[in-house]
């Protein structure tokens, strides 16, 4: 199947030009897919080296974009998201670095066995392909995208969206001069982001050119390309995030832990949004918890429990509990007891990352266990739910389907298997 986009999508384009840049990313993926490690991670350690050479060049082309970011009304969170600095840079070469020393997913034995006629058969990783990756205002995940499907031998065809066009557009030619350099395809990592909004409805209506397709943005953006794409697609998700205070939460554990997962990062899918206080816990753990929130400029939208004990709270609504602030905004809620918790977080959650903090060892049990969502912890930050903080230099998003792929994606699961099967003449009966 082929798709073709109106010439007028961009001015002195052929119809054919969308389907023409598939192919040549599908014909790349073929000689990437047979590529050895050495090559592959040739064009990693390229990537790095160019990303540290050229900060302050992405960083004046990342200026183009916060400018007109603001302009347009972007709000504080996002901008926070399109932001690129030296450090943020440096961070991202170091996140390619560490890919590169990763075991190459590409050919590893998953299972294997010998049937009783002497059949040997295995299921190996092989790569899915062409990856399409649709996001917004994210210009980080050009190169994480970029490096991971490299490593795991696919090409990675992007729409980084408007917001982040002079960023990305920077960072992809940047990716394929190493590419060149290390002897590979430049149209292993393109961007059709010159197609606008109509690129990215022709990406989800690719099936046959491309084999699956992420959505990383709001929930908005994912809603929408979960619902219009033919292409298989693995479903990352907005962080409605819930940290649960129960009765026995340590004081400090609770006030760090709290402030940490809303303050450090507030524009980020693991940040929480919503905090739920065991009725037991609440005159005790509560007032230093809001205290240090306070002084971190966090607005508190709280129930009329909350209220009580922390009078300048605004009213929480029930909008508030399903919201995923992105900002210095964060939810309050006393519950009952955990199945109260529980019973909140099934009914609003995304499927995200939730915590307890506590010291009954029963509680913590049962909330790791009914709580169904791609991450779950005990006295922990939810900004751990992170590829790079679990060990994959980076991620593709943390996916909260239920597929092959849940929480963050690294590098296994940007593949699929397939069956090896090896015979010395033998014959079914």
């Amino acid at each position: 199947m082929s798709q073709t986009l109106p010439a007028t999508a961009v001015p002195g384009s052929s119809p054919d030009a969308f389907t023409e840049m598939l192919v040549t990313a599908r014909t790349a993926s073929l000689a990437l897919a047979s590529a050895p490690t050495r090559l592959k991670n040739a064009a990693l350690h390229g990537i790095a080296v160019a990303l540290r050479e050229n900060v302050a060049r992405i960083v004046a082309a990342n200026a183009l974009d916060l400018a007109a970011g603001a302009e347009n009304g972007l709000t504080a969170g996002l901008l926070d998201r399109l932001r690129l600095d030296e450090a943020r840079i440096r961070s991202l070469a170091d996140a390619v670095d560490e890919i590169e020393a990763l075991t190459d997913p590409v050919g590893q034995v998953v299972r294997g066995s010998s049937l009783a006629n002497g059949v040997k058969i295995s299921q190996i990783r092989v790569p899915f392909g062409v990856v399409g990756v649709i996001y917004e205002a994210r210009p980080n995940v050009t190169v994480d995208i970029a490096a991971l499907a490299l490593k795991s031998g696919n090409a990675a065809v992007l729409r980084g969206g408007s917001a982040a066009e002079n960023s990305n557009r920077v960072l992809v030619g940047l990716i394929q001069e190493a590419l060149v350099a290390a002897g590979l395809p430049g149209e292993c990592v393109q961007t059709i982001d010159p197609f606008g909004r109509a690129g990215a409805t022709a990406l989800m209506q690719a099936r046959g050119l491309v084999d699956v397709l992420i959505p990383r943005g709001s929930a908005g953006l994912i809603q929408a390309v979960v619902t219009e794409s033919t292409v298989p697609v693995i479903e990352t998700g907005a962080g409605v995030v819930h940290i649960f205070l129960d009765a026995s939460a340590n004081e400090q554990w609770a006030a760090d832990i709290v402030h940490n997962a809303k303050v450090q990062r507030p524009s980020v899918c693991n940040a929480v949004e919503t905090v739920l206080v065991h009725e037991q816990a609440a005159e005790r753990v509560l007032p230093g918890v809001l205290a240090k929130l306070a002084g971190a400029g966090v607005t508190i939208h709280g129930d009329a429990a909350v209220r009580a004990l922390y009078p300048t709270a605004v009213p929480a609504t029930d909008e508030d509990w399903a919201t995923e602030y992105m900002s210095l905004d964060l939810s309050v809620k006393v519950v009952a007891d955990l199945d109260a918790a529980i019973a909140h977080i099934r009914r609003y959650s995304t499927g995200h990352t939730e915590s307890i903090i506590t010291n009954d060892i029963v509680n913590a049990e049962r909330f790791l266990n009914e709580v169904d969502s791609a991450a779950v912890m005990v006295n922990a930050s939810t900004r751990f739910t992170d590829g790079g903080e679990f060990g994959f230099g980076a991620e593709v998003g943390i996916s909260t389907q239920k597929l092959h792929a849940r929480g963050p994606m690294g590098l296994p699961e940007l593949t699929s298997t397939k069956w090896i099967v090896r015979g010395t003449g033998q014959i079914r009966d």
